[in-house]
C-alpha cells in the first residue's frame, strides 16, 4: 500500500468512530479486505474470461453456456461449495450470430456495419436485393405496401437527425449530485401511477402495431429484411437488442437489422432521391432449441455458526448480455466483481457465521427472469407472498448492475433501518470515494426480485462513466470499456458488506410484507 493510501486510510478511521461504535465492524478483517482486493486481484482476469473469450452471452446462447461453465469452474476452483447450473423454469430458445455481411452494392460498393437483432432469421445465403422506402405511420400506410415487398430490403421512412454532442461521454457523480441524493426523503405515491402518459403510449402503440404488421406482411411475402435506426446509435455506436418473441412455439422471427445513423441516412436519402439502391445482405443465425430451461450459476460459502449457519446472505449479478459487444459494461462487470468477492473472503479463510451464497442470473435481459425465477423457487411467490421456510432465514442481497463506475454509496430501497448499519460499513472505505447512503429506490436490475417479496435486496450507488451514453446494450460494450480500479474498489466493498451481513448478531431489518400481486 503506498503512503498515501495509509495516510488516507487513518484519516477514514479517525473521523466515524461514532457510527462504527453502535454497529461492530471488524477493523483488522476490513484492513484484509482492502488489501486482498486492491492489491491482489483478479477481477479483471475474470472479466477477461466472461467478455473475450465466452463472446456475447445471450440467455441460452452457445456464449452464456461458455461463460457460465467458466464461472462454476472458477467458484469451485477458489474452494467455493456446491457451485452448479441451476435451473430456474423455462425461458425459450437461445440464438447465435453466425454470419453478417452487409454492403451497398449500387450506386457505388459501402460496407455497412449492421447488427442483426436477436431471435430473428437470416437470409439463407448471400442475397443482393434493391431498397424499398416504406412509410410506417399506422397500419392503414402499411396496407398500401401490400404484395409489394417480395426480394426487398425494407427501410422505414425516417431520417434520424444527428446531433453534435458538446459533453463527455464518462462522468462521474460531483459531491454535489451526491449531497442531493443522501438528502432524498421519501417520495408520496404519485396517484396517476408509473410510466409514460396516455398520449405518449398511444403513440408508441400505433408505431408498434404498424411494424409488427410490416414484419409479418414483409415475411409472409418474401421479403429479405429490414434496415432500423436510432438517433442514439451514432459515431460508430449501434444499440441493438430483441428482435421479437424467443418462446419455444413462437416462429422465427423477421430479420430486422440495427444501423448506425449515419448509413441509415445515406440509403435513405439516396433511395428517397429516385437513386436504385442496391444491397449485398448475408446473414446466418442459429436457434438453440434442445433445452429451453433457463440457469443460473449458484455457488456459496457454508456458514459456521451452530445458529445462524441455515440463514443466507446473497451478493448477485445478471451473467446475460445483448448481442452486439461482449457485455462487459452490462453485466460482465457485475459479475467479475461478485466473482471476486467471493475469491476474496475464500482467500482470506474466513469462517462465516452465516451461509455467503452468489447467484448470476441469466434472463435479466427479459424482465429479470433468472432471479425472479429463483426467488420464487427458494423464498416465495409474489402471486401470492406466502412464504417458504428460506424466508424467514435470509438476511440481504446485494446488486451490481450499472456499469464500470466504482461504489460511491447504497440505495436503501425505502428501508430506512439500515441507513446507520450501512453508514457504518461505508466508514473504512469512504477514502475510496463511498459515502453516501440515500433512502431513494433504484429499479431495472436483479435486487428487485428479492425486495419484492418482502427481503432485504440492495443495489449500489456508482458512478455512471459512460454506462448510458456509450455502452448500454450496444456494440461499444466490450472489455476495453472497463475501469480495473473501479472495479477493484467495487469488489472490496461488496467483499467487506458480505462479511459485515454474515457476522452481524441479527438478520438486517426488513420492510413491511408487499401484498400479493395478480
Amino acid at each position: 500500500m503506498r503512503k498515501t493510501n495509509r495516510y488516507a486510510w487513518l484519516l477514514a478511521l479517525s473521523m466515524p468512530m461514532a457510527a462504527m461504535a453502535q454497529e461492530k465492524v471488524d477493523l483488522e478483517m476490513m484492513k484484509k479486505i482492502r488489501e486482498e482486493g486492491l492489491q491482489r486481484s483478479q477481477v479483471m482476469d475474470i472479466a477477461f474470461n466472461l467478455t473475450d473469450k465466452s463472446g456475447n452471452r445471450l440467455t441460452n446462447s452457445a456464449g452464456y453456456a461458455r461463460a457460465a461453465n467458466y464461472a462454476k469452474e472458477a467458484l469451485t476452483s477458489w474452494g467455493v461449495s456446491n457451485a452448479t447450473l441451476d435451473p430456474w423454469g423455462e425461458f425459450g430458445k437461445g440464438w447465435d450470430l453466425e454470419k453478417a455481411y452487409v454492403a451497398i452494392t449500387a450506386p457505388y460498393y459501402k460496407p455497412i456495419l449492421a447488427w442483426p437483432k436477436t431471435w430473428t432469421a437470416g437470409t439463407k445465403g448471400l442475397k443482393n436485393a434493391e431498397i424499398m422506402v416504406v412509410e410506417a405511420k399506422d397500419t392503414l400506410a402499411i396496407q398500401a405496401y401490400s404484395g409489394k415487398l417480395k426480394n426487398k430490403i425494407l427501410i422505414i421512412d425516417q431520417l434520424n437527425e444527428y446531433k453534435h454532442s458538446f459533453k463527455a461521454d464518462a462522468v462521474r457523480y460531483t459531491d454535489e449530485q451526491l449531497a442531493r441524493m443522501a438528502a432524498v426523503t421519501p417520495a408520496p405515491p404519485n396517484p396517476a401511477g408509473p410510466g409514460a402518459g396516455p398520449a405518449i403510449r398511444g403513440s408508441l402503440n400505433v408505431a408498434a402495431r404498424a411494424l409488427n404488421l410490416l414484419k409479418a406482411m414483409a415475411q409472409k411475402e418474401g421479403a429479405i429484411g429490414m434496415f432500423t435506426s436510432a438517433t442514439r446509435n451514432h459515431d460508430g455506436t449501434i444499440f441493438a437488442q430483441g428482435g421479437g418473441a424467443y418462446k419455444g412455439s413462437d416462429p422465427e422471427n423477421f430479420l430486422d437489422m440495427a444501423l448506425g445513423i449515419e448509413d441509415y441516412n445515406t440509403i435513405l436519402r439516396l433511395a428517397k432521391s429516385g437513386t436504385p439502391v442496391k444491397m449485398d445482405v448475408d446473414v446466418k443465425t442459429k436457434f438453440q432449441d434442445k433445452d429451453l430451461q433457463g440457469y443460473n450459476v449458484i455457488a456459496e460459502i457454508p456458514g459456521t455458526d451452530p445458529l445462524l449457519k441455515d440463514e443466507i446472505v446473497m451478493i448477485g449479478a445478471h451473467l446475460d448480455s445483448w448481442q452486439t459487444g461482449t457485455g462487459a459494461t452490462d453485466n460482465a462487470s457485475g459479475s467479475a466483481v461478485m466473482m471476486e468477492a467471493m475469491r476474496i473472503l475464500k482467500t482470506l479463510g474466513i469462517q462465516p457465521r452465516r451461509t455467503i451464497r452468489i447467484g448470476l442470473w441469466s434472463g435479466e435481459e427479459q424482465g429479470l427472469l433468472g432471479s425472479r425465477g429463483y426467488v420464487k423457487k427458494t423464498f416465495a411467490d409474489p402471486a401470492n407472498m406466502q412464504p417458504l421456510p428460506a424466508h424467514e432465514k435470509f438476511s440481504a442481497y446485494y446488486n451490481i448492475d450499472n456499469g464500470t463506475g466504482k461504489i460511491r454509496g447504497i440505495y436503501l430501497q425505502g428501508n430506512t433501518e439500515c441507513k446507520d448499519i450501512f453508514s457504518a460499513w461505508l466508514a473504512p472505505f469512504n477514502d475510496l470515494g463511498a459515502t453516501t447512503v440515500t433512502i431513494s429506490n433504484t429499479g431495472g436490475t436483479d435486487h428487485q426480485a428479492f425486495d419484492g417479496v418482502g427481503l432485504p435486496g440492495f443495489q449500489f450507488i456508482q458512478d455512471p462513466i459512460e454506462y448510458d451514453t456509450r455502452t448500454h446494450h450496444s456494440n461499444m460494450d466490450v472489455y476495453d470499456h472497463l475501469i480495473a480500479d473501479d472495479l477493484k474498489q467495487i469488489a472490496t466493498i461488496v467483499a467487506a458488506f458480505t462479511y459485515n451481513t454474515a457476522q452481524r448478531d441479527a438478520k438486517l431489518p426488513r420492510k413491511p410484507m408487499p401484498k400479493p400481486r395478480n
